[in-house]
């Protein structure tokens, strides 16, 4: 089976084009401020009505409030909500049962205790999405985007009644063996295609998407 690829932090034109000619199978929009992918509302309306059909369009949130979560909606069709915050699991009940749409829930993990936090949202969300906790010593640490990565040796051999990805620290150069360690159906990637913090690169999403697939 081919790895599916999720490319987050879309948030330009040129970021969007390359995702879709390397063949991405889902496309992240941020909506956080304090993110250096962070898309504003028009901007992401913009770019989501471009996406082509089959790819799904991923919208990140971080402890949203409906309120929230509703502006975008307004003028962003998507098709999956992330929620990468600190959302407890009836809050993603709720969030699920008032927008009617696909909930991706994230879990940090730095090592096996973190498993523990799985089950509660194992029959709540659609999608599971596996990401690195960030270092306790780490300056102005993101929710997401940190660049750093967990061990995938506690992903091997594991399975869950939920799809999920495997995110935090891939690049082009470790993707395909943290697919084969980890045993990942599905890769997201964001600051690992970048030139710089929330400028995509054509040539990094390319490679990475190949070598993800390959």
């Amino acid at each position: 089976m081919t790895t599916e690829v999720k490319i987050c932090g879309i948030n330009s034109d040129l970021a969007l084009t390359a995702a879709q000619a390397a063949g991405a199978n889902y496309l992240g929009f941020v909506f956080f401020p304090k993110s250096p992918r962070n898309v504003y509302i028009d901007q992401a309306a913009t770019l989501s009505r471009q996406v082509r059909p089959g790819i799904k369009r991923v919208g990140l949130l971080v402890d949203a409030s409906d309120e929230e979560i509703r502006e975008i909606l307004k003028q962003v069709p998507l098709d999956i909500l992330q929620l990468h915050g600190n959302e407890t699991p009836e809050r993603v009940a709720a969030i699920k049962n008032t927008f009617k749409l696909e909930i991706m829930k994230v879990i940090k993990i730095s090592d096996k205790e973190d498993f523990k936090d799985i089950p509660p949202f194992e029959d709540l969300a659609d999608r599971l999405l596996f990401d690195a906790k960030p270092p306790k010593d780490l300056k102005n640490a993101l929710p997401g985007g940190n660049a750093h990565a967990f061990d995938w040796r506690l992903l091997a051999g594991r399975s869950w009644s939920r799809p999920w990805m495997l995110a935090g620290g891939l690049t082009c150069q470790n993707v395909a063996d943290a697919v084969r360690i980890s045993g990942a159906s599905a890769v997201d990637v964001s600051s690992g295609v970048e030139d710089s913090p929330g400028i995509k690169s054509a040539e990094k999403i390319k490679l990475f998407t190949q070598q993800a697939k390959g």
